[in-house]
Protein backbone atom coordinates (compact mmCIF):
# COMPACT_ATOMS: atom_id res chain seq x y z
CA UNK A 1 0.00 0.00 0.00
CA UNK A 2 1.46 3.36 -1.06
CA UNK A 3 2.51 5.84 1.83
CA UNK A 4 -0.40 8.65 1.84
CA UNK A 5 1.96 11.34 2.34
CA UNK A 6 3.67 12.01 -0.03
CA UNK A 7 0.78 13.75 -1.87
CA UNK A 8 0.08 17.03 -0.40
CA UNK A 9 -3.19 17.37 1.43
CA UNK A 10 -4.50 19.69 -0.67
CA UNK A 11 -4.83 17.99 -4.58
CA UNK A 12 -5.05 20.69 -7.80
CA UNK A 13 -7.15 19.61 -9.81
CA UNK A 14 -6.71 20.33 -13.66
CA UNK A 15 -9.54 19.32 -15.62
CA UNK A 16 -10.34 23.39 -16.15
CA UNK A 17 -6.81 24.64 -16.99
CA UNK A 18 -7.26 23.52 -20.80
CA UNK A 19 -9.82 24.24 -23.29
CA UNK A 20 -12.96 22.69 -20.77
CA UNK A 21 -12.42 26.10 -19.28
CA UNK A 22 -9.50 28.54 -18.68
CA UNK A 23 -7.39 27.61 -21.34
CA UNK A 24 -4.46 28.73 -20.08
CA UNK A 25 -1.50 29.61 -21.89
CA UNK A 26 1.67 27.22 -21.64
CA UNK A 27 3.02 30.46 -19.48
CA UNK A 28 0.03 30.86 -17.45
CA UNK A 29 0.13 26.59 -16.72
CA UNK A 30 3.63 27.49 -15.34
CA UNK A 31 2.79 30.12 -12.94
CA UNK A 32 0.01 28.30 -11.36
CA UNK A 33 2.20 25.37 -11.57
CA UNK A 34 4.54 27.57 -9.36
CA UNK A 35 2.18 29.26 -7.14
CA UNK A 36 0.59 25.89 -6.16
CA UNK A 37 3.89 24.39 -5.25
CA UNK A 38 4.33 27.79 -3.55
CA UNK A 39 1.42 27.38 -1.30
CA UNK A 40 2.63 23.29 -0.32
CA UNK A 41 0.19 22.27 -3.11
CA UNK A 42 2.43 19.73 -4.65
CA UNK A 43 0.06 16.91 -6.29
CA UNK A 44 -1.71 17.59 -9.57
CA UNK A 45 -4.59 15.00 -10.96
CA UNK A 46 -5.61 15.02 -14.49
CA UNK A 47 -7.67 12.38 -16.65
CA UNK A 48 -6.79 11.36 -19.71
CA UNK A 49 -10.50 13.06 -20.92
CA UNK A 50 -10.01 16.24 -19.99
CA UNK A 51 -10.02 18.97 -22.32
CA UNK A 52 -11.28 16.12 -24.99
CA UNK A 53 -7.97 14.20 -24.79
CA UNK A 54 -5.62 17.46 -24.93
CA UNK A 55 -5.30 19.02 -21.36
CA UNK A 56 -2.19 15.98 -20.14
CA UNK A 57 -0.48 17.38 -23.29
CA UNK A 58 -0.90 21.27 -22.87
CA UNK A 59 0.22 20.34 -19.21
CA UNK A 60 3.36 18.76 -20.40
CA UNK A 61 4.01 21.08 -22.12
CA UNK A 62 4.38 23.72 -19.48
CA UNK A 63 5.37 21.26 -16.82
CA UNK A 64 8.63 20.76 -19.20
CA UNK A 65 9.36 24.07 -19.77
CA UNK A 66 8.72 25.29 -15.80
CA UNK A 67 11.52 23.24 -15.24
CA UNK A 68 9.85 21.98 -12.27
CA UNK A 69 12.53 19.07 -10.71
CA UNK A 70 9.66 15.68 -11.35
CA UNK A 71 10.40 14.71 -7.97
CA UNK A 72 9.03 17.85 -6.20
CA UNK A 73 5.41 16.79 -7.52
CA UNK A 74 3.15 13.71 -8.05
CA UNK A 75 1.19 13.59 -10.77
CA UNK A 76 -2.38 11.26 -10.85
CA UNK A 77 -4.31 10.23 -13.87
CA UNK A 78 -7.05 8.10 -15.15
CA UNK A 79 -8.05 5.98 -18.17
CA UNK A 80 -10.75 3.83 -19.31
CA UNK A 81 -13.45 6.41 -20.50
CA UNK A 82 -14.50 6.11 -24.13
CA UNK A 83 -15.56 9.94 -25.22
CA UNK A 84 -17.52 10.40 -28.24
CA UNK A 85 -14.91 13.01 -29.31
CA UNK A 86 -13.05 13.93 -32.81
CA UNK A 87 -9.80 13.32 -31.41
CA UNK A 88 -11.39 9.72 -31.31
CA UNK A 89 -13.63 7.24 -33.88
CA UNK A 90 -15.64 6.21 -30.92
CA UNK A 91 -19.38 5.76 -32.43
CA UNK A 92 -20.74 5.55 -28.76
CA UNK A 93 -19.57 6.81 -25.29
CA UNK A 94 -18.29 3.41 -23.17
CA UNK A 95 -15.40 1.85 -21.04
CA UNK A 96 -12.69 -0.15 -22.31
CA UNK A 97 -10.23 -1.67 -19.72
CA UNK A 98 -8.59 -4.36 -21.85
CA UNK A 99 -4.85 -4.83 -21.39
CA UNK A 100 -3.75 -3.77 -24.64
CA UNK A 101 -5.98 0.19 -23.44
CA UNK A 102 -4.89 0.32 -20.23
CA UNK A 103 -1.09 -0.02 -20.94
CA UNK A 104 -1.83 2.17 -24.39
CA UNK A 105 -3.40 4.74 -22.45
CA UNK A 106 -0.60 5.06 -19.45
CA UNK A 107 1.91 5.22 -21.98
CA UNK A 108 0.00 7.80 -23.79
CA UNK A 109 -0.11 9.88 -20.63
CA UNK A 110 3.49 9.59 -20.22
CA UNK A 111 4.67 11.06 -23.14
CA UNK A 112 1.78 13.91 -22.79
CA UNK A 113 2.80 14.99 -19.50
CA UNK A 114 6.61 14.61 -20.35
CA UNK A 115 7.58 12.25 -17.31
CA UNK A 116 8.79 8.70 -16.98
CA UNK A 117 6.53 7.72 -14.58
CA UNK A 118 3.03 8.22 -12.96
CA UNK A 119 2.56 8.51 -9.12
CA UNK A 120 -1.01 7.64 -9.41
CA UNK A 121 -3.12 5.91 -11.96
CA UNK A 122 -6.72 5.18 -11.52
CA UNK A 123 -9.54 3.43 -13.57
CA UNK A 124 -11.62 6.22 -14.12
CA UNK A 125 -15.15 4.70 -13.48
CA UNK A 126 -16.34 0.78 -13.63
CA UNK A 127 -17.16 -0.93 -16.55
CA UNK A 128 -19.81 -3.91 -15.88
CA UNK A 129 -17.20 -5.46 -18.78
CA UNK A 130 -14.63 -5.00 -16.42
CA UNK A 131 -11.96 -8.22 -15.63
CA UNK A 132 -9.97 -8.08 -12.36
CA UNK A 133 -7.27 -10.95 -14.44
CA UNK A 134 -7.01 -8.22 -17.17
CA UNK A 135 -7.12 -5.43 -15.24
CA UNK A 136 -4.26 -7.05 -13.11
CA UNK A 137 -1.88 -8.56 -16.13
CA UNK A 138 -1.62 -4.57 -17.27
CA UNK A 139 -1.08 -2.75 -13.87
CA UNK A 140 1.03 -5.65 -13.44
CA UNK A 141 3.22 -4.90 -16.05
CA UNK A 142 3.45 -1.40 -15.73
CA UNK A 143 4.46 -1.57 -12.00
CA UNK A 144 7.29 -3.91 -13.09
CA UNK A 145 7.86 -1.29 -15.78
CA UNK A 146 7.90 1.41 -13.51
CA UNK A 147 5.53 3.09 -15.47
CA UNK A 148 3.38 3.85 -12.45
CA UNK A 149 4.35 3.64 -8.65
CA UNK A 150 0.64 3.15 -7.71
CA UNK A 151 -2.81 1.84 -8.92
CA UNK A 152 -6.19 2.96 -7.72
CA UNK A 153 -9.46 3.57 -9.35
CA UNK A 154 -12.54 6.79 -9.14
CA UNK A 155 -16.03 5.96 -8.70
CA UNK A 156 -15.72 2.68 -7.64
CA UNK A 157 -18.20 1.52 -4.75
CA UNK A 158 -16.75 -1.49 -2.45
CA UNK A 159 -17.74 -4.40 -3.91
CA UNK A 160 -16.33 -3.39 -7.21
CA UNK A 161 -13.59 -2.58 -5.53
CA UNK A 162 -13.47 -5.97 -4.05
CA UNK A 163 -13.70 -7.82 -7.37
CA UNK A 164 -10.37 -6.18 -8.42
CA UNK A 165 -8.69 -7.10 -5.52
CA UNK A 166 -9.48 -11.16 -5.94
CA UNK A 167 -6.42 -10.22 -8.72
CA UNK A 168 -4.59 -6.98 -7.82
CA UNK A 169 -4.40 -4.59 -4.59
CA UNK A 170 -6.28 -1.18 -4.68
CA UNK A 171 -4.36 1.44 -3.08
CA UNK A 172 -6.68 4.51 -3.52
CA UNK A 173 -10.29 5.67 -4.55
CA UNK A 174 -11.19 8.45 -5.90
CA UNK A 175 -14.88 9.69 -5.24
CA UNK A 176 -17.63 12.26 -5.26
CA UNK A 177 -17.83 13.63 -1.92
CA UNK A 178 -19.09 17.27 -0.45
CA UNK A 179 -21.42 18.64 2.06
CA UNK A 180 -23.79 18.64 -0.85
CA UNK A 181 -23.16 14.81 -2.20
CA UNK A 182 -22.13 12.77 0.61
CA UNK A 183 -23.75 9.23 -0.36
CA UNK A 184 -20.04 7.33 0.01
CA UNK A 185 -20.39 8.29 3.58
CA UNK A 186 -23.17 6.12 3.92
CA UNK A 187 -22.94 3.55 0.52
CA UNK A 188 -19.98 1.44 2.28
CA UNK A 189 -17.24 3.71 0.01
CA UNK A 190 -15.54 6.08 2.93
CA UNK A 191 -15.87 2.93 5.43
CA UNK A 192 -14.15 1.06 3.13
CA UNK A 193 -11.14 3.35 2.42
CA UNK A 194 -10.87 4.02 6.20
CA UNK A 195 -10.87 -0.13 6.88
CA UNK A 196 -8.52 -0.93 4.22
CA UNK A 197 -6.03 2.08 4.59
CA UNK A 198 -6.53 2.76 0.81
CA UNK A 199 -5.95 7.03 -0.12
CA UNK A 200 -9.76 8.76 0.30
CA UNK A 201 -9.57 11.73 -2.70
CA UNK A 202 -12.78 13.80 -3.42
CA UNK A 203 -13.91 14.81 -6.50
CA UNK A 204 -16.17 17.92 -6.66
CA UNK A 205 -15.04 18.47 -3.14
CA UNK A 206 -17.85 21.99 -2.74
CA UNK A 207 -20.65 20.04 -3.77
CA UNK A 208 -23.07 22.43 -5.60
CA UNK A 209 -22.61 25.17 -3.01
CA UNK A 210 -21.98 27.71 -5.11
CA UNK A 211 -23.38 26.34 -8.47
CA UNK A 212 -27.35 25.75 -7.50
CA UNK A 213 -29.82 28.21 -5.68
CA UNK A 214 -32.06 25.18 -4.29
CA UNK A 215 -33.72 24.63 -0.95
CA UNK A 216 -31.24 22.32 0.30
CA UNK A 217 -28.13 25.44 -0.48
CA UNK A 218 -30.50 27.69 1.23
CA UNK A 219 -30.42 25.48 4.51
CA UNK A 220 -26.63 25.36 4.32
CA UNK A 221 -26.27 29.11 3.64
CA UNK A 222 -27.95 29.99 6.75
CA UNK A 223 -26.39 27.33 8.73
CA UNK A 224 -23.00 28.13 7.89
CA UNK A 225 -23.50 32.11 8.41
CA UNK A 226 -22.81 32.17 11.91
CA UNK A 227 -19.73 29.62 11.66
CA UNK A 228 -18.05 32.01 9.16
CA UNK A 229 -16.93 34.80 12.05
CA UNK A 230 -16.30 31.92 14.14
CA UNK A 231 -13.69 30.14 12.18
CA UNK A 232 -12.55 33.31 10.41
CA UNK A 233 -13.18 31.65 7.43
CA UNK A 234 -15.41 32.15 4.65
CA UNK A 235 -17.60 29.06 2.93
CA UNK A 236 -14.97 27.53 0.52
CA UNK A 237 -12.96 27.17 3.44
CA UNK A 238 -15.78 25.44 5.81
CA UNK A 239 -17.04 23.24 3.26
CA UNK A 240 -13.44 21.37 2.50
CA UNK A 241 -13.30 21.61 6.73
CA UNK A 242 -16.68 19.59 6.53
CA UNK A 243 -15.45 16.58 4.43
CA UNK A 244 -11.89 16.78 6.24
CA UNK A 245 -13.11 15.87 9.34
CA UNK A 246 -14.15 12.41 8.31
CA UNK A 247 -12.20 9.80 9.88
CA UNK A 248 -11.35 8.24 6.19
CA UNK A 249 -8.53 10.97 5.93
CA UNK A 250 -9.74 12.91 2.57
CA UNK A 251 -7.96 14.34 0.12
CA UNK A 252 -9.85 16.76 -1.57
CA UNK A 253 -9.25 17.52 -5.28
CA UNK A 254 -9.55 20.94 -5.55
CA UNK A 255 -10.67 21.89 -9.50
CA UNK A 256 -10.40 25.75 -8.88
CA UNK A 257 -7.72 27.64 -11.07
CA UNK A 258 -7.74 30.92 -8.91
CA UNK A 259 -4.62 30.97 -7.23
CA UNK A 260 -6.70 33.25 -4.02
CA UNK A 261 -9.33 30.10 -3.59
CA UNK A 262 -6.20 27.93 -3.96
CA UNK A 263 -4.17 29.35 -1.12
CA UNK A 264 -7.48 29.31 0.85
CA UNK A 265 -8.08 25.90 0.31
CA UNK A 266 -4.35 25.12 1.31
CA UNK A 267 -5.31 27.36 4.95
CA UNK A 268 -8.67 25.18 5.11
CA UNK A 269 -6.56 22.63 6.30
CA UNK A 270 -5.97 23.86 9.71
CA UNK A 271 -9.67 24.26 10.38
CA UNK A 272 -11.06 21.90 13.07
CA UNK A 273 -14.77 21.45 13.18
CA UNK A 274 -15.95 21.45 16.56
CA UNK A 275 -18.46 18.21 16.47
CA UNK A 276 -22.11 19.61 16.90
CA UNK A 277 -20.89 22.29 14.39
CA UNK A 278 -20.23 19.21 12.00
CA UNK A 279 -23.73 17.80 12.71
CA UNK A 280 -25.22 21.35 12.30
CA UNK A 281 -24.29 21.46 8.08
CA UNK A 282 -25.20 17.89 7.99
CA UNK A 283 -28.62 18.26 9.20
CA UNK A 284 -28.69 21.19 7.34
CA UNK A 285 -27.86 19.37 4.14
CA UNK A 286 -30.07 16.13 4.84
CA UNK A 287 -32.76 18.68 5.75
CA UNK A 288 -34.02 16.64 9.16
CA UNK A 289 -32.10 15.74 12.40
CA UNK A 290 -29.63 12.65 12.19
CA UNK A 291 -31.59 9.57 13.28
Amino acid sequence: MQNKKQYSKIIAGTMTWGNWGKNFTTQEMCSLMYYCLDEGITTFDHADIYGGYSTEATFGKAFKESKVVRDEVQLITKCGIQMVDDSRSNKVKHYNFSKEYIVWSAEQSLKNLKTDYLDLFLLHRPSPLMHPETIAEAISKLLHDGKIRSFGVSNFNPSQIALLETAIPVSGNQVEFSLTANEVMYDGSLDDCLAKKRMAMSWSPLGSYFREDNVQVKRIQKAIAPMLSKYNANADQLLLAWILKHPSDIYPVVGTASKERLKASMEATQIDLELEDWFILLEASKGHEVP
